[in-house]
């Protein structure tokens, strides 16, 4: 997805539909199917409970870009090592709280980006593992993150990569 020329609207318009997107696919997965997995990739369980942690990151993250000086520092995390962190529980927890989660906080960043000026697509902040980061390339990824994961889920419930 590209950013450029689209008015704020269509940017709000497209999150938004990538938030249903992936919220329609986590609320049909059946018990069965959450813990199917091809041998290299997630299961539905992890991929939910991973769209749960990175939009609380993306949440805050937002909020910084916004808020805080320019250059700011907008911390990464190593989501494979949440993945494999039991207390985290991306192999047992249940997932309706991620699923609650995730609808939260996107739901609350819809309304920040709704709020934008197209002038505030260029403030940024420094991401600590991609460097210059700009609230354009912000919504640009985390437009297409629930897609791409969705998918992502689509190919875990068939056992397929």
């Amino acid at each position: 997805m590209n950013t450029q020329g689209m008015s704020i609207q269509e940017l709000a318009a497209v999150y938004e539909s990538s938030t249903q997107y992936f919220l329609n696919l986590a609320r049909g997965v059946t018990a069965d199917q959450l813990d199917i997995k091809d041998p290299e990739g997630w299961s539905a369980r992890q991929i939910i409970h991973h769209l749960a942690d990175s939009e609380a990151q993306s949440y805050a993250r937002l909020r910084r870009l916004v808020a805080e000086p320019e250059g700011s520092i907008i911390q990464g995390y190593d989501e494979n090592l949440w993945a494999t962190a039991p207390q985290l529980g991306y192999e047992s927890a249940p997932v309706e709280n991620s699923i609650a989660v995730f609808a939260a906080v996107r739901a609350g960043s819809l309304d920040i980006v709704k709020r934008l000026q197209e002038s505030d697509l260029e403030k940024s902040g420094v991401h600590s593992e991609s460097g210059h980061y700009t609230i354009a390339k912000w919504l640009e990824g985390y437009s297409k993150h629930p897609v791409d994961h969705g998918d992502q889920l689509i190919r875990a419930v068939k056992g397929q990569k």
